[in-house]
Formats: C-alpha cells, structure tokens, sequence
C-alpha cells in the first residue's frame, strides 16, 4: 500500500552525442580536457540525479497522535518515520505542500501548508515537535482539519481545486467517535489514509479510510514503520495525483555553469516535435516539466550555453508511469489480506501469530518467514488459505523476532505484513554444586547460543 526514494524511477537513457574531435586547433588542450571532464560530469549526474515526481501538486496534511496513551520513544519513531517518508518530495508553490496537525487535549497546528517551501525548513520542524500529552481529541482535531486546514481557498488552507491528503498516523487506542467526521471529510473531497501501530479496531479503521482499503490502510509495530514507508508514499502520490493523469518530471544537474555565467537551455518533445522549451540560469541545476500525460515518452535535451566554456548538450529519454487504474478511485472495496497480524499467547519458546481477514476463496496458501533479531537463522512454513493462525515453535527464550506474514491470492498477487514480537523470559536450569554459582538463581541460559539474538526491549 500504501516522495526513501520515489517511486520506483524507469531507468534513464541518457545519451549525448560525440564529442566534435575535428574542433579547430584554437581551443587549447587543455580547454578540451576541461569540456570533456565538464561532459562526463554533468552525463553522470544527469544519470544519477534524476528524479520522477508523479505528484506536483497537491496538499497533504499529517495528523499526529501525541496524546498520553503515545510513549516518548513511540513518539520519537513515529517523527522518524515522517522525516523519511517525506525527504524525497519537492515542496513549494507548483509542488506538495505539508502540514502538521496534532492531537492531544487540546489539538493544535503545529504548522500549516504555507510555512516550508524547503526540505531543510521541514525536517528542522520535524525536529523540534514536542508532544502535546493529555486525552486523545481525534474528534476536536478533524473538526479543525474540515473548517480550517484542509478547506480549500481560505487563508492558511488548502488551495483550490487542487487533491487533498489526510494521512492519520495514531497509536490506535481510544480514537474517539471519528466515523461521522472522517466520512464528512472524504465527502469534501478529501483522500483519509491511516497508519496504525498499535492494535486498533480494524472494523471501526476501514471504514475511516479512502478506497482501496489495501492502499490506504496500514497496521504496522513502532519499530517496524519504515517497512511502510515507499508503499505508503506511494498511495499519498497516487491520491495527490487526483486522477488528472498530468504528470511532472524533475531534472537535476550539477550547476557546471556556476561562476563562468551563462545559462541552461531545456527542450523536453513528445515524438520528435518540441514539447516546450525553457531557460534557466547558470547558479540553477532543476527544472520541474508539468503538465506531462500518463505512459507516454519524452526525451529532454539540456544545452549549458556559455561564451566561456564549450559544453556538450545531454539527452535523458523517459517513460511517465501509467495513470491511475479504473479501481484506483472506483467503488471496489477489496481488502487484500492480510490486513492485520497480531501475536498473542506468548510464551518462553513459542508465540501463536494471527492475521485478517481470512479469505479462503481467494488465497491460495500462507507464508509465514520468522527470525531472531538481529542476524538469526529465516526460518519458514507454509499455512492453508483456510487458516488465519500459527504456532512458531522451538524459540529463544527474551527473544525479538521478526515475524512476517504473506498472502499468495489466486490473483498472482501477493501481501506482506511484518511485525515484531517477544518470548517470555526464561529460568535458567540449577547449576552443578561447585560451580561456584548459587543454584537456583534467575539468569540468562549459559548454554543458549546469544549470537544473532537480541534481547526483549518493552518501552515504557
């Protein structure tokens, strides 16, 4: 489900044409050596700094759990967890904007869409949130997400006709009456995804969320998040995408032009004919192409102009992902499974694993992959499509493993859902009289290998 990285980026074929090696004799060796280094640079960054945004537009506001029932150090992964998922997107005017709302007593806009225009300003934000503590308000919260922050046109709101994300991110534990207000909010127009990392009631959950529910909708452990986070920013693109089907392409350079003056010359074309052709200076190295269709190629073409240097001009040919799928916004209301994964009866060498909904007519089988963290063995079994539970047997006693559960449905596609879970702790056995232990005490089992395990940590 679900701008590390962007989407999955189409590699590039970036081309430039020879170098003119019958230029006249005037330009010195030591000028060509330059245009040639010049050349190799800027072909190479041109590769390696390409970037594909399928979103350039859009408004996507976070609403943050920082109640009591969230520990500090839930708190602190779950800031972590933003800063990563949202490094990669271009902010600005013609680009996303974001804002953070949090809930606590007495919810508050910890920032709105228009106070970060740069990642830098952003992630110091990020940063220097604190919690608010006191009772989870969610209710008082969308209230001021509807009124205020996500209504489109006013000062300090979203901006008009363009998509508007609400991603919920909580801990699950007593959201309060949110149905009413949730549904007032997609019927606005709004696209609601929701992340949960605590056990929350998967019944009430999908019915807060956009359709498709398997996009929009995550259970995921604390420490696991960041195995959500390309889905998720996936689905925030795919909503912010608004079903237009206009696309945006980002070209980054190194700034070669920089202190020789200049500028850069771009011409993206669409089938052999000029598509727009635009300027820009030589301390600039990005270019954003808008208004780009769905699953169509282009080729750019980047001339640095300079009466100081000779450079090579540089072509990238590019494919724009296919637009979203009739499903994509339809009515379908498909939950692939599993949707959640629970551990429960915990004990010193086992642990029953769980998971949702069961769908025998559409699932073919169940693998479950486990291991100790954080280099243990992968261990494997394979379940019916007709069963939703297993035991995980033969375990480490004060152990965390790393548990993951995944779906083969009849469609050919598959599912994953990771989650961490621990052993109990264990009784050593008596030690021999002479040891020079006294017999009977509580401790680590000597003869258990610890290599490749690590122990339970239970946050406060």
């Amino acid at each position: 489900m679900i701008l590390g990285s962007i989407p999955p980026c189409p590699q590039p074929n970036v081309s430039a044409p020879p170098l003119d090696r019958a230029a006249p004799t005037r330009i010195a060796d030591v000028r060509s050596h330059q245009t040639l280094t010049h050349h190799l640079l800027l072909l190479l960054l041109f590769l390696l700094l390409l970037l594909l945004l399928n979103c350039c537009e859009g408004d996507v506001l976070f609403l943050l759990d920082s109640s009591g029932s969230v520990s500090s150090y839930e708190y602190t992964r779950m800031l972590g967890f933003l800063s990563e998922l949202l490094l990669p997107f271009s902010l600005g005017e013609d680009q996303v904007k974001v804002g953070l709302l949090q809930v606590g007593s007495r919810p508050r806009l910890e920032f709105g869409f228009d106070a970060h225009s740069t990642q830098d300003g952003l992630q110091e934000a990020l940063r220097r949130t604190q919690p608010l503590r006191g009772d989870t308000n969610t209710e008082e919260a969308l209230r001021m997400a509807r009124d205020w922050v996500l209504a489109p046109g006013g000062r300090g709101g979203a901006r008009a006709e363009l998509p508007r994300v609400l991603v919920w991110l909580t801990d699950g534990v007593k959201p309060g009456d949110v149905l009413a207000p949730m549904a007032a909010l997609r019927e606005a127009g709004v696209a609601v995804l929701l992340v949960s990392t605590g056990h929350g009631n998967y019944q009430v959950l999908r019915q807060v969320v956009s359709p498709p529910i398997e996009n929009n909708l995550y259970f995921v452990d604390i420490d696991d998040m960041s195995i959500i986070t390309e889905d998720l920013r996936e689905a925030i693109i795919g909503e912010a995408e608004g079903g237009r089907g206009l696309f945006g392409y980002q070209l980054q350079w190194r700034p070669v032009l920089a202190g020789l003056g200049g500028y850069y010359e771009i011409r993206p074309s669409q089938g052999g004919g000029e598509y727009q052709r635009l300027v820009r200076p030589a301390d600039i190295s990005s270019a954003v192409l808008t208004g780009l269709r769905p699953d169509t190629t282009y080729r750019a073409t980047l001339t640095p102009e300079s009466n100081e240097d000779v450079l090579t001009p540089i072509s990238v040919t590019f494919t724009t992902k296919p637009g979203p799928s009739p499903l994509r916004h339809g009515a379908s209301d498909e939950v692939l499974t599993p949707a959640t994964v629970t551990v429960s009866e915990s004990g010193q060498t086992s642990i029953k694993v769980s998971w949702g909904p069961l769908q025998p007519e559409s699932v073919s089988s169940y693998l479950v992959e486990y291991s100790a963290l954080p280099t243990g063995k992968l261990h494997t079994l394979t379940v019916s499509g007709g069963q939703n539970y297993t035991l995980l047997r033969d375990l480490h006693p004060d152990t965390t493993y790393l548990v993951t559960v995944s779906a083969r449905h009849a469609s050919g596609r598959e599912r994953a859902l990771s989650v961490k879970a621990c052993t109990q702790e264990g009784r050593s056995p008596r030690l021999p009289v002479g040891s020079g232990e006294t017999m009977g005490t509580l401790q680590r089992n000597p003869w258990l290998p610890s290599y490749g395990r690590a122990g339970c940590q239970r946050h406060a």
